[in-house]
């Protein structure tokens, strides 16, 4: 039986944060869906853009319910519109994405008797040569996915609402990486997975430098606040002190060994990019391919600063809390 029976009603949740400039597209998509959400609650956590007053536009259009919790987390937020929610599942997605026509029908379609979660799929909609590169070099494609593995973002998944209940929610201690904390979660408590790859949801990456930056910086963050990935932090960081040495020597050898390193590492970059060039300028694509390493170093270095403030962030909070205990 698939979970999108008539009889287990769905509802989909949003929270959203100064999205005025996206928020019309993501409702539309929602609106435009092959199979309808029962219900749409989105939680505005104090937007001050007119985005609360473009959700009071939809309420006629959506069987919108809109909160307002100024200074809510997305974890936060999360676990109130789902606490509002009265379906038995629970489709998650974010502010500034564009859900294919299909999307819940496709997640709806996966989740069977014998699965609890689905996860859907995101692509990025880029339109600039640095989109292009930063996509192509940080974001995975389908070819990348192995399902049994696979930790969906909360941008694209649905769920029961009791395996949500039974794991406590999304984790209000965390700003970032709560979907994966939320995922693991679930994981431990025996829930089953399912993948729906046509489930899309399309986004736009970061536009900037500095935007993207900030974002991995705090997803960084993030994983040392949670705990998470401290196997593939420590070899990223031993990686670039082996390439630090490797420089200071100053030897044939050790540049060759240094290129043939970066190669490796760019290779993965450089497949996925092919798709995005097809059409271009000769100087676009050339532009696009010198972003690649730089963009895969910007984005290294900035989780190399930022996993260890979470990990501060992590040990600090565990003596605070012994001290008063």
């Amino acid at each position: 039986m698939a979970g999108g029976h008539p009889r287990e009603r769905t509802s989909l949740i949003v929270t959203v944060l100064n999205e005025a400039a996206t928020i019309d597209v993501l409702l539309s998509s929602i609106a435009a869906q092959t199979q309808p959400p029962d219900e749409v609650i989105v939680v505005d956590g104090g937007s001050s853009d007119g985005t609360w007053q473009r959700l009071q536009d939809w309420q006629d259009r959506l069987p919108l319910q809109v909160i307002q919790a100024p200074g809510a987390s997305i974890a936060r937020g999360r676990n109130l519109a789902i606490a509002t929610a009265t379906g038995e599942l629970v489709a998650v997605t974010d502010a500034g994405v564009r859900l294919e026509r299909a999307w819940l029908a496709e997640l709806s379609a996966a989740l069977t008797v014998e699965t609890d979660v689905v996860g859907g799929f995101f692509q990025p909609e880029v339109t600039t040569t640095f989109e292009r590169a930063m996509g192509a070099t940080v974001l995975p494609t389908l070819q990348d996915v192995r399902p049994a593995a696979f930790l969906p973002s909360s941008r694209s998944l649905l769920l029961r609402r009791a395996a949500w209940a039974d794991v406590g929610g999304y984790p209000e201690w965390l700003d970032y990486c709560e979907d994966l904390v939320f995922d693991l979660a679930l994981r431990r408590a025996g829930y089953r997975f399912a993948f729906a790859p046509a489930a899309i949801a399309w986004f736009r990456p970061r536009g900037s430098v500095r935007a993207f930056v900030r974002q991995y910086f705090l997803y960084a963050r993030g994983d040392g606040k949670a705990g998470l990935w401290l196997t593939r932090h420590a070899i990223r960081y031993a990686t670039y002190l082996a390439a630090t040495l490797l420089v200071t020597r100053r030897q044939p050898w050790a540049w060759l060994l240094l290129l043939s390193g970066a190669a490796a590492y760019t290779r993965r970059p450089y497949a996925r990019l092919q798709p995005h060039l097809a059409g271009l300028p000769a100087a676009e694509r050339a532009s696009a391919m010198a972003l690649v390493p730089l963009v895969r170093l910007v984005g290294d270095v900035a989780k190399m600063l930022g996993y260890p403030v979470g990990v501060l962030w992590r040990f600090r909070t565990r003596w605070i809390c012994r001290s008063s205990s």
